[in-house]
């Protein structure tokens, strides 16, 4: 896993090299760059080195014969496999990336003639061609092998023959991939939104839309951010550009190789398809533990980690090697979850590494927390002293994410309707007319214009299929684990989204999902053959952050919300929402100091109630 970073368009190479090396902690073992001179510009690529696979080798950018240059954050699962497809190519590294490059270059159909010189129509503040959203556009044509890569990534690849820039994002958008136009035409992106603040022509501003729809739905939607002007290569999405006669970055096309579709079958017996379940998860759990670093497990004491646990436990097993060490954290010793995590590693024999949270870690970590996350998270910030402890041993983790989202864990699945009209209440605090315009479509921020209705919770199977299509998942819960891990140079890997397991998640039927009084059945009865206790796989499901450090937190926000409440005057047509969520009042106000106000540098080390009373005004 690592960082990358790239600018397309009038660029300066040397604000590549900056962007690299503002997001290292993503990359510590090593920056290096390339740049190329073309026909009205310039290319430049970076790349941040945390090495997993090959650690002597598979440096990049990676160069292949015909010219193309390869950056890429993210890890290829079945690599080994596809390069036994292709014998002829003449493999540089032993490391996974460079089957990306070895696809392109095999897919790549009359690399010798070259695209022509696009003129680009504006649409809000991308240029794109008149054809870029067809069915048989520039991107589409990448679709096929593309589509062969199992694995979490966010890519860039250059190819000069074609003049064509690929951008790319893994089904399930687990890695991240930023891009924003700048004021003279020029493309630049990065893994993490804050390698943008490094060229001089970026000016931060808050996304008043997404932040509406952030705070009314509880996580930043389609492939909006909370910065004006910078959005997200869609998952499962190619994208593909070149640049004008003047030097401009040219959207021409976009294009869609994979989307999950929630498809329940009418049948589903735990005698016949629990195992079926299980299997899908190991396949994923064993693809998974493919590393030449050591491994680690974030076990929470919840059914998914420790499903994950166990599961490791026995591959490790019966494949005669050391087991995975386990990690988990709590606000106390007596924290249920810290308790179940115990019993659940002394169980199937795993060496736990344990650690309380600090009493004071809101006031001194928060800071921290939103530098690194780019988001309004305060309950979560477990996850930092976290991967801090785990990280001073492992370069990669497994957790339990996305178990929640396949097999309906979350308690608001059980009366949809109630969470419904939640939703519908904060979208109604400010009038549509009054909102910034929804630029909606292929490549634009918005993936339609009726988000703002709240019209999503009909059925379980439509909230369901809602969330895993408009951004939960991905911009929030993995966005979580992202940030987090990679703040501290180590990766995290999310067994439950592996494909396999996935396709066989979408199949449970709804009445095995979820009850009124149990969530995650179907996946329950998966793990009663995975040999758990039972304590473990009927435990229920418990929030993550204010289950972690209740009391911790709690504290926090008791003293703050007097301030959250005077605070939330100050954000114009958002005040009535952040009346009403004094959590995410406190959350805006520490991004908006910490991001969108001008300084030399973040002041991350600072408590975070002097932080707080430091802001810039607020753009009207």
């Amino acid at each position: 896993m690592c960082g990358i970073s790239g600018l397309f368009g009038n660029a300066d190479s040397s604000i590549t090299a900056a962007m690299a090396s503002c997001i290292s902690h993503r990359g510590p073992d090593g920056i290096s760059s390339f740049s190329e001179h073309i026909d009205g510009g310039l290319v430049a690529l970076s790349h941040s080195r945390l090495s997993i696979i090959d650690l002597s080798g598979s440096k990049q950018p990676i160069l292949s014969d015909n010219s193309s240059v390869l950056v890429q954050n993210g890890e290829i699962y079945n690599y080994k496999n596809i390069k036994s497809e292709i014998s002829n190519f003449p493999w540089r590294t032993n490391g996974d990336a460079e089957v990306i490059l070895a696809l392109h270059d095999k897919y790549n159909l009359n690399p010798n003639i070259p695209n022509s010189v696009p003129i680009g129509k504006l649409n809000n503040i991308i240029r794109h061609t008149p054809n870029y959203s067809d069915i048989n556009n520039p991107a589409s044509k990448h679709n096929i092998w593309v589509s062969k890569l199992d694995g979490v990534f966010g890519f860039s690849i250059w190819n000069p023959l074609k003049r064509e820039l690929i951008l790319a994002r893994d089904p399930m958008g687990v890695k991240p991939l930023f891009r924003t136009i700048l004021r003279d035409g020029s493309l630049m992106f990065a893994s993490e939104i804050k390698a943008f603040f490094m060229h001089p022509d970026f000016i931060p501003k808050p996304d008043i839309l997404s932040l509406h729809a952030r705070l009314s739905y509880e996580y930043t939607v389609d492939n909006t951010t909370l910065f004006e002007g910078v959005s997200q290569v869609s998952p499962g999405t190619v994208e593909t550009w070149s640049m004008d006669s003047n030097g401009r970055a040219v959207l021409t096309g976009v294009s869609t190789y994979s989307k999950d579709i929630i498809s329940p079958s009418k049948i589903w017996t735990p005698s016949k398809h629990a195992k079926i379940l299980l299997n899908s998860l190991e396949s994923s759990v064993d693809d998974r533990l493919m590393s030449d670093v050591p491994i680690g497990i974030v076990l929470s004491g919840g059914l998914d980690s420790s499903l994950i646990a166990a599961l490791s436990k026995n591959i490790a097993n019966n494949s005669g090697i050391a087991a995975p060490e386990c990690w988990t954290i709590a606000g106390s010793e007596d924290n249920p979850d810290f308790l179940a995590a115990q019993f659940v590693a002394q169980e199937n024999d795993l060496k736990l590494n344990s650690s309380i949270m600090d009493d004071n870690i809101f006031w001194e970590e928060l800071p921290k927390f939103s530098y690194y996350g780019e988001e309004l998270d305060l309950s979560v910030l477990f996850w930092q002293p976290l991967f801090s402890h785990m990280s001073k041993s492992v370069k990669v983790g497994l957790c339990g994410q996305g178990a929640d989202e396949l097999h309906a864990g979350y308690s608001r699945f059980k009366n949809i309707k109630k969470h419904s009209n939640i939703i519908k209440e904060r979208l109604n605090l400010i009038d549509n007319d009054v909102l910034p315009e929804i630029h909606s479509g292929p490549g634009m921020p918005w993936k339609d214009k009726n988000i703002f209705l709240g019209e999503n919770y009909d059925t379980l199977q439509k909230t369901l299929q809602f969330e895993i299509d408009r951004g939960q998942l991905s911009n929030f819960q993995l966005r979580l684990a992202d940030r987090h891990s990679m703040c501290f140079g180590m990766e995290v890997r999310v067994p439950f989204l592996g494909k396999k397991h996935r396709d066989e998640s979408h199949k449970i039927p709804m009445d095995w999902k979820i009850s009124d009084s149990t969530e995650k059945m179907a996946l329950r009865e998966a793990a009663k053959l995975s040999g758990l206790p039972s304590r473990i796989i009927n435990r229920p499901k418990m929030p993550a952050g204010t289950a972690t450090s209740p009391s911790l937190f709690n504290s926090f926000m008791n003293e703050l919300k007097p301030h959250a409440k005077e605070w939330a005057h100050d954000y114009g047509i958002l005040t009535e929402q952040l009346l009403k969520q004094p959590d995410m009042a406190i959350g805006l106000r520490l991004f908006h100091s910490i991001h969108l106000t001008q300084r030399d540098n973040p002041p991350t080390n600072k408590n975070t109630l002097d932080i707080l009373d430091d802001v810039s005004l607020w753009p009207s």
